[in-house]
């Protein structure tokens, strides 16, 4: 985790609040309340013939999870491992999915009528994972769906 830690902004309690991360130079957010923990970035076990994103299977306390590289998924090159990787395991429909990501940075509240739509694209780009963008201060931030991220043949 860098030094801009996990720490809530102090605004109204009606606010919906996400988890913030890097991928690279762009920040993306997932709601809070679908993150079960934070994990230090392990190697997970391999699975022959999946997805080239699906990294493999961890253990997280007797449960079984499927881990994903959300660079890989989005089209981008690896990253190489550093002390910042982190594992985010969210809860989807009653399934925990790992998400690895760059970088954790902090809890965003999110007041109506912050988040923006998203743009609409040409047909053959898949953002049906994308729920909007928010602005914080000058940087666009990239609301994920979970739900629509995770959903794979793998999670059935």
């Amino acid at each position: 985790m860098s030094s801009n830690a996990l720490t809530p902004t102090h605004e109204a309690a009606s606010a919906t609040q996400c988890l913030t991360f890097l991928l690279g130079e762009q920040r993306y957010a997932v709601p809070i309340l679908s993150v079960q923990e934070i994990r230090r970035f392990s190697v997970p076990t391999a699975l022959p013939s999946v997805p080239d994103y699906v990294l493999g299977l961890m253990n997280l306390r007797g449960t079984v999870v499927p881990v994903f590289d959300l660079r890989v998924r989005f089209g981008c090159p690896r990253a190489q491992v550093d002390r910042f990787t982190v594992t985010i395991v969210v809860s989807v429909s009653n399934r925990h999915v790992g998400l690895v990501v760059d970088d954790v940075q902090r809890v965003l509240s999110l007041q109506a009528g912050m988040l923006q739509q998203r743009p609409a694209m040409a047909s053959d780009i898949d953002m049906s994972f994308i729920s909007g963008l928010v602005r914080d201060g000058d940087t666009l931030v990239t609301l994920l769906d979970i739900e629509k991220l995770t959903a794979d043949d793998l999670l059935r």
